[in-house]
């Protein structure tokens, strides 16, 4: 595409080209890039002719060259960074910046030669000034006087590099990733909770030798049932999920009457007895049982100091907490409506409605409010008052972890993006782009390509908005974490976006400043002394791995990935920077894999366009060659060493546990900052928890309890006395671990 039309897209961010997985270049339509521009308030209809575009692309440079100052400027210490101002042509200007601290930093002006230009005809000139490279990191504010005209802009210093990644590769260190829900104890309610976590970062710590524990993320799912499954697909990636508080370690529980609390407890019982089921995990019912609890608790008095500590979270998070908790309330009081509707429908006798679980019906937070509004009001402080319980009991996790003697402790997961119809939808709405929904294209996991039905940052919105929600947004989540893996970090520099309700192979790549998005990232990170992975896997430029690693972002590296020119690659070779792990939560765990799991669903649900043997073939033949290459490192002494690799069939490979524990001990003779055990390939499981591209209608995507590779749910308590779990973890042992 050449033309007025691929210069507004160059503007906009928007490619007309784009090389496929396979190496092609493929031309993106004329259509798709006019869907995209709409998607992004530039709307010029499905056949614009060329005055239309210039003109818009005129209205869109306009833009910039109305502010005084930008909305935001992100600088690297260390690194020239200037800006660039608008004035009335010839007038003067003077730019500072004001320190966190309150010192006051003048800017100098650049020789800057561009042409005028009128704006609303105004004649406007262009200035630039240069950031000063050596002021302290953290968020400041640039000052510019024009004649007695002030405008003012935040100013992020970042770090050029990150302090924790020098101190991970100069000490590497291992930990465990596993799927809380998935993961439970004896006194869970069916589904791993804040306290079941804390619990296996201490086994994970003193057994296993873990530095770390990384989770799915833990971003809120709907306020009330039903509740979406996938965790990366929340309605919010700022605040957490209720359905993981451990209702009976709550303060108030003590405080309960001795009915209720009887009451609650028979309750949770019935749920404790779901720990021992190897069956699907039912978030629905457990949810709705919990938030009854909840509600009760919620009913009593908070002490003094626990008062004075829930006011101070709520200052704290501003105006973001209320909005997100009111947004809960409007969502829960519609559940409410609906289900009074069903019952009295019921009562009518229209058998369609099928009764809640007996006992789990709902129950009206301080008995039923005649008055709407004041049952509105108590509903926005539940919510306001559930996220601080999560907040309080994720903090006690992470002590946990801490104080068994791990470096990182709790590694959060940020998901990609949220939920079309959920509350950052709506809260956040004014930088979003709710006409696109971001996705993949066609590559390995999915030949059609997919569609994760989530609106996308508009990435000039968000630049408007100073980066404040994305701040925000990381804030909260680094504030009781150790270190953060971000999914799909690739999106920081550019996201596939197809129209709404369009096939993935209509989409384009949109461009993001990756300048500001990566860098607010390590400022937050750096402030809060945290490690910080990017999920770098899929289709990029190669410069993008080498951007990140200057930053001290680590990247990941899965071994089934890893090739060089048609073989394995050399474990000498794998990337210092980097996370390294046998697999990830989108393969199924590695006694799976091993026996073509991943193939067999694929085909089962239809995502293969290509002929399901020959892709076995494929698969098999590539598994052959790293599982030689483990064994030619001598990582398979003992137990599979000397296998005919060449030969062997799916059927005639030796057993998954010796394979699972020789590929871990290959791994951690990697030059890998951090390396990572599967609790799932320590316990033998082979439940695939997620096929990417599908619906829980098609597989039941995180939905499985953690179970060995008999089938029988294990427990967190149970986890140092399984063998494989002790072989995986000596074998994960890092040399400098001793």
């Amino acid at each position: 595409m050449t033309g007025p039309l691929a210069d507004l897209a160059e503007d906009l961010g928007i490619a007309t080209r784009y090389t496929s997985a396979e190496g092609e270049e493929v031309q993106v339509s004329r259509r798709t890039v006019l869907a995209i521009a709409a998607a992004m308030d530039v709307d010029l209809g499905e056949d614009p002719d060329d005055a239309a575009i210039h003109a818009a692309r005129e209205a869109f440079a306009d833009r910039a060259w109305r502010r005084l100052l930008p909305p935001v400027v992100v600088a690297t210490a260390g690194v020239h960074r200037s800006v660039l101002v608008h004035v009335p042509d010839g007038t003067p200007v003077h730019v500072s910046a004001v320190l966190a601290d309150g010192g006051v930093r003048p800017l100098a002006q650049l020789e800057h030669n561009v042409a005028p230009r009128v704006v609303d005809g105004v004649r406007l000139g262009e200035a630039a000034f240069a950031v000063p490279e050596d002021l302290p990191l953290g968020w400041h504010e640039l000052v510019a006087d024009n004649d007695g005209a002030e405008a003012r802009c935040p100013l992020a210093v970042t770090p050029r590099r990150l302090s924790t990644a020098d101190d991970l590769v100069a000490r590497p260190a291992t930990g465990v990733m596993a799927q809380l829900y998935s993961v439970r104890s004896d006194r869970s309610w069916g589904i791993g909770d804040f306290t079941t976590l804390g619990d296996l970062a201490t086994v994970c710590a003193e057994h296993a030798g873990a530095d770390y524990v990384l989770v799915n993320p833990l971003h809120a799912a709907e306020p009330a049932p039903p509740v979406e499954d996938s965790p990366y697909l929340p309605t919010t990636r700022r605040y957490i999920n209720p359905i993981y508080v451990r209702v009976e370690m709550i303060p108030e529980f003590s405080y309960l009457p001795p009915a209720d609390a009887e009451e609650l407890r028979e309750l949770g019982e019935r749920f404790r007895r779901r720990n021992r089921s190897a069956g699907r995990i039912e978030r629905n019912p457990i949810y709705r049982a919990k938030l009854r609890a909840l509600h009760e608790l919620h009913r009593i008095p908070l002490s003094p100091v626990r008062a004075a500590d829930f006011a101070r979270f709520r200052e704290e998070e501003g105006e973001g907490l209320v909005a997100y908790a009111t947004w809960c309330a409007d969502r829960e009081l519609e559940q409410r409506r609906r289900a009074r509707a069903a019952a009295e429908a019921a009562a009518a006798g229209d058998d369609s409605f099928t009764p809640a679980e007996p006992g789990l019906e709902w129950v009206e937070p301080l008995g039923a409010h005649e008055d709407p509004a004041a049952l509105h009001a108590e509903l926005v402080d539940f919510h306001c008052w559930l996220q601080w319980i999560c907040d309080s009991q994720l903090a006690e996790a992470q002590r946990a972890a801490k104080e068994a003697g791990m470096r990182i402790g709790v590694m959060a997961d940020l998901a990609v993006g949220v939920h079309p119809g959920g509350s950052d939808a709506r809260n956040l709405a004014d930088w979003m782009a709710p006409g696109a929904s971001v996705g993949a294209p066609p590559d390995g996991y999915n030949q059609q390509g997919q569609d994760w039905s989530q609106p996308p940052w508009d990435p000039h919105k968000l630049a408007e908005a100073a980066y404040l929600p994305w701040r925000d947004m990381l804030r909260t989540v680094l504030r009781h974490s150790g270190g953060i893996r971000v999914d799909h970090i690739l999106g920081m520099f550019r996201l596939w976006w197809m129209p709404r309700m369009a096939s993935p192979l209509e989409g384009t790549y949109v461009r993001y400043d990756h300048e500001a998005m990566v860098g607010i990232l390590a400022l937050e990170a750096e402030l809060a002394g945290a490690a910080v992975i990017g999920e770098d896997l899929g289709t990029f430029e190669p410069w993008v791995q080498d951007y990140l690693a200057e930053r001290g972002v680590m990247g990941t590296s899965i071994l089934w990935f890893e090739g060089d020119g048609g073989r394995p690659k050399p474990r000498a070779d794998y990337r210092r920077l980097c996370l390294a792990s046998v697999t990830t939560h989108d393969l199924p765990p590695t006694a799976g894999y091993l026996d073509g799991a991943h193939i067999r669903l694929r085909e089962e649900l239809g995502l293969l366009l290509s002929d399901p043997a020959a892709e076995d073939a494929r698969d098999l033949d590539w598994v052959r060659r790293v599982l030689a290459e483990v064994d030619a490192a001598g990582c398979f002494a003992g137990t599979a060493a000397g296998a005919d690799w060449a030969n062997a069939t799916r059927d005639t490979l030796p057993g998954a546990d010796d394979l699972v524990v020789g590929l871990h001990r290959w791994l951690a003779g990697t030059p890998a900052a951090l390396t990572c055990m599967a609790l799932v390939d320590m316990v033998g499981d082979r439940s695939i928890q997620n096929q990417p591209g599908t619906t829980v209608a098609q597989h039941p995507n995180w939905c499985m309890p953690l179970v060995d590779g008999s089938g029988r749910a294990v427990l967190v308590r149970e986890l140092p006395e399984l063998d494989l779990f002790r072989r995986v973890a000596a074998a994960s042992r890092r040399p400098e671990q001793g």
